[in-house]
């Protein structure tokens, strides 16, 4: 049930174990950095508000009722409890300025998180500051999400098409999706590009349900080709770029990654780019966080100012 309007304020309680403590009116406002008259005041207020009379007053000193007496020792016993929450919060609200969870799509924790914590470890260092410390977590984007639904993420990075349900969001970096065959595949011989249709219709290796690079590439597909397109059953269903990358190598079909994600493999001549016609394969990286419209404060709202300076350093 909620309290009554005739429920005094900790402050009030405050005043009424000083007087219990000290005596007098005048001592308890010295304790607590008052002036008599205005102990005097809070005490009559406060037995205004209770209906009870609380402190018995005389030429010798001021001493409590049979009822104040009561209630200070509820006082005593509420201002200890309060007094635990106060340090408990106050634990909490340092734990958030040096600490934050975060998952992070796979894409996101292996190719940008590691130079994105060794920079903000850099500029602590500059700044002669310590970091906040980052606890991270790589999952798929549908996991990611309901980390941070649930509350077992502070933060999440998600390379899914849009914002989800229920969270905020904020993009934080671009990204594009290529299609990459080995120097032998047949695709990498032809002069044309290939099709949308075509794409759609081959049976590629890919990562498995959830991930938003497998959502991106569903989206953009589409979008070109209409809502009731099916694509084609994936050749093989992987769960990191690591072993996409391996199967293409291996002949089990092409496959559309993140450029970061084969980027190294591009330059070096591994893999080998198809250019697929017709089909916006760019998209955003998003941070998503739960509650109000602006990040956490503390660490959350520290790391995604970090990754906003950095991302501009880079651009």
């Amino acid at each position: 049930m909620p309290l009554s309007a005739r429920m005094p304020e900790l402050a009030a309680f405050e005043v009424l174990l000083a007087i219990a403590r000290t005596g007098s009116l005048g001592a308890a406002g010295r304790e607590l950095g008052l002036t008599q008259q205005a102990v005097s005041a809070r005490l009559a207020s406060i037995e205004g508000q209770t209906g009870v009379r609380l402190v018995q007053r005389s030429p010798r000193g001021s001493r409590l009722t049979a009822a104040g007496a009561v209630v200070a020792e509820w006082a005593d016993q509420l201002l200890d409890v309060a007094g635990r929450v106060d340090a408990g919060l106050a634990a909490m609200r340092s734990e958030s300025h040096s600490r934050v969870t975060v998952a992070a799509s796979l894409t996101i924790a292996e190719q940008l998180m590691p130079r994105w914590l060794v920079s903000l470890q850099a500029d602590a260092a500059r700044r002669n500051a310590t970091a906040p410390q980052v606890i991270l977590t790589a999952a798929n984007s549908d996991q990611v999400i309901a980390a941070v639904h649930d509350g077992s993420a502070d933060l999440g990075f998600i390379e899914s098409p849009g914002t989800p349900a229920g969270l905020r969001s904020r993009v934080i970096a671009h990204d594009e999706l290529v299609a990459v065959v080995p120097p032998d595949h047949k695709w990498a011989r032809r002069s044309a590009s290939v099709s949308p249709t075509e794409l759609n219709d081959t049976a590629l290796v890919s990562r498995e349900t959830g991930s938003g690079t497998r959502e991106a590439l569903s989206s953009a597909l589409r979008s070109a080709l209409g809502p009731s397109s099916r694509q084609a059953d994936p050749a093989i269903e992987l769960s990191s770029a690591a072993a996409m990358r391996a199967a293409v190598l291996a002949g089990a079909g092409p496959a559309v990654m993140s450029r970061l994600a084969v980027d190294d493999d591009l330059t070096l001549g591994r893999l080998r780019e198809v250019p697929i016609a017709g089909l916006d394969l760019r998209r955003e990286l998003r941070a998503v966080w739960s509650g109000g419209r602006t990040p956490p404060a503390g660490a959350v709202r520290d790391l995604l100012s970090h990754i906003a300076s950095h991302q501009h350093r880079r651009e």
